[in-house]
């Protein structure tokens, strides 16, 4: 078995897909004619997204990110030799500014956003061993 991708529900695929593309730089893949699906090219794994109507299709329950409520207990991290950068251009894409980059007592440099649903983003230096 082996990590295969990560489907984020959202309230609109393609608002999603827009926004990964110019705050972090990854590639769409594509996207559904009917919206309802799209992914990204983000280097080792896919990113995807699914509309919140997709869950109802597929006979699951999920509780929908919302920008003004409390990030769901999952984030996405996203590393970079360049947080600061990073961070700065994610802000600049729209995101949240959650915490700025800063040092942690293992070496990493770590910061944090939320997307335009309210999902946790790490952006990351990569862990030194």
């Amino acid at each position: 078995m082996h990590f295969g991708y990560t489907i984020v529900y959202v309230p609109d695929v393609a608002e999603a897909i827009a926004f990964y593309e110019t705050a972090f730089g990854f590639r769409r893949r594509f996207v559904s004619e009917d919206g309802g699906y799209g992914e990204l090219d983000s280097g080792d794994t896919t990113l995807s997204f699914a509309h919140h109507s997709m869950a109802g299709v597929l006979g699951i329950e999920i509780s929908p990110a919302t920008a003004d409520a409390p990030a769901p207990g999952i984030e996405l991290a996203f590393v970079t030799e360049d947080v600061e950068d990073g961070f700065r251009a994610a802000v600049a894409a729209g995101a949240t500014a959650v915490t700025a980059p800063h040092p942690m007592p293992w070496g990493q440099i770590v910061s944090y956003v939320r997307d335009l649903n309210g999902v946790l983003i790490e952006i990351c230096s990569p862990v030194s061993a």
